[in-house]
C-alpha cells in the first residue's frame, strides 16, 4: 500500500531524513520508532504531502504521492503531533466542519458521524463543546477527524503523547479495530512497549537513518535475554510471587502497579510450559503472556551503536 524509496529531506546542509526505504502492506500497522529529532515527524509530513522531499519517491496506493497530491490526500488521514481544535464548536459541529472541508456533503456527514463517534467512544459527547473534553477525548476526536473522509491510510504522529494509561489502552483498542476494518496505519511513537502490542511491523529511525525495518516478530527475535512472563491473577498475588521465587529458572518476580506479576524466567520453553501449568493448578489466573526481549532493549542497542559511531567521528 505504501512504498518509500530513498526518501531524503535536507534543511540547508542538515539532513533530517537520509535515503530511507520501507514498505507497508495493506492492512498492516507500521510502528515508526525513534527519539526526538530522529526524523519521524518529517517523514510523516512528507507522506502526507505537506512537505516536499529533497529526493526520493513515495508511492501510496500505486500512485506517486507528489505526482498526484490531491488524489493522495483523499487516500490518507493525517493526525499531527500538535493539532488545533476549535473550542467554540461542539463535537458534532467540529466533525461536520472538517468533513465539508474535505469535500463531504453535509447530509451524508450527519448520517456517518454517529458511527464514527461510536468507533472512537465519543457518542455521549457529541453535543459537548470541544474545550470541555479531556486531552484523551480530544485525541480521539482528532482521530475521528482524520477518518471523516474514509481514508484507506492513516498517518498518526505521536497519538498517545500525554495520555494516561487508560486512554492509551483505549487508543490501542481503536487502532486494532481500524486494522480489522482494513485500514493501513503508520504510527510514530517513542512509547516502544505499546507499539510492540499493536503493530505488525516496526521501523527504528535514528539521526534520519532507518536502522531497521521488519515485522515485529522478527525484531523481537533479535533481542537476546530472559523471557518475561506477565501474569494476571484473581487474587493471592503475593502468595504466588513467593511460590514462583522458589521455582527453578525463575530469577525475579515483581508485583507491578496493575496488580499483575512479572516473572523473569531463564530456561527452555518446555520447562516454562510445565511451570505455567503448575502455576495455573495452584492459583486462579486470568491470563499469562510470555515474551522474549522488548523494543526498548533493541532500540537502546541500535541508538547506542549510532552514538558511539558519532563520538568516534
Amino acid at each position: 500500500m505504501i512504498n518509500v524509496k530513498d526518501l531524503t529531506k535536507y534543511y540547508g546542509n542538515f539532513a533530517a531524513v537520509q535515503g530511507i526505504n520501507f514498505n507497508v502492506g495493506r492492512g498492516h500497522i507500521y510502528g515508526f520508532v525513534g527519539p526526538n529529532g530522529a526524523g519521524k515527524t518529517t517523514t510523516l509530513r512528507m507522506l502526507a504531502t505537506l512537505l516536499a522531499p529533497t529526493a526520493g519517491e513515495i508511492i501510496i496506493g500505486g500512485v506517486n504521492a507528489y505526482g498526484n497530491p490531491l488524489h493522495t490526500r483523499k487516500l490518507i488521514g493525517y493526525m499531527p503531533d500538535f493539532f488545533g481544535v476549535y473550542n467554540d464548536l461542539k463535537v458534532n459541529e467540529y466533525l461536520e466542519f472538517y468533513g465539508e472541508a474535505s469535500g463531504g456533503i453535509l447530509e451524508d456527514l450527519r448520517r456517518d458521524i454517529p458511527s464514527l463517534l461510536e468507533l472512537v467512544g465519543l457518542t455521549a459527547k457529541r453535543q459537548d463543546y470541544v474545550n470541555n473534553l479531556s486531552r484523551g477525548m480530544k485525541q480521539r476526536l482528532c482521530l475521528a477527524r482524520a477518518l471523516i473522509h474514509r481514508p484507506e491510510v492513516l498517518l498518526l504522529d505521536e497519538p498517545a503523547s500525554g495520555l494516561d494509561p487508560r486512554a492509551r489502552v483505549e487508543l490501542r483498542n481503536i487502532l486494532k479495530e481500524l486494522q480489522a476494518m482494513g485500514k493501513t496505519i503508520i504510527i510514530s511513537s517513542h512509547i516502544l512497549a505499546e507499539l510492540s502490542q499493536v503493530c505488525t511491523h516496526v521501523g527504528i529511525i535514528n539521526n534520519g537513518l532507518l536502522a531497521l525495518s521488519a515485522p515485529v516478530s522478527e525484531v523481537l527475535a533479535r533481542v537476546e535475554g530472559d523471557a518475561v512472563i506477565s501474569i494476571t491473577m484473581a487474587d493471592r498475588q503475593e502468595e504466588a510471587r513467593l511460590w514462583l521465587l522458589e521455582q527453578q529458572g525463575i530469577r525475579e518476580v515483581t508485583l507491578v502497579n496493575t496488580g499483575s506479576l512479572e516473572a523473569v524466567y531463564s530456561g527452555d520453553r518446555l520447562a516454562q510450559a510445565g511451570l505455567l501449568r503448575e502455576l495455573a493448578s495452584r492459583f486462579t489466573l486470568f491470563e499469562f503472556t510470555p515474551s522474549k526481549g522488548n523494543l526498548e532493549q533493541l532500540f537502546m542497542e541500535i541508538t547506542e551503536v549510532a552514538k558511539d559511531a558519532e563520538t568516534k567521528n
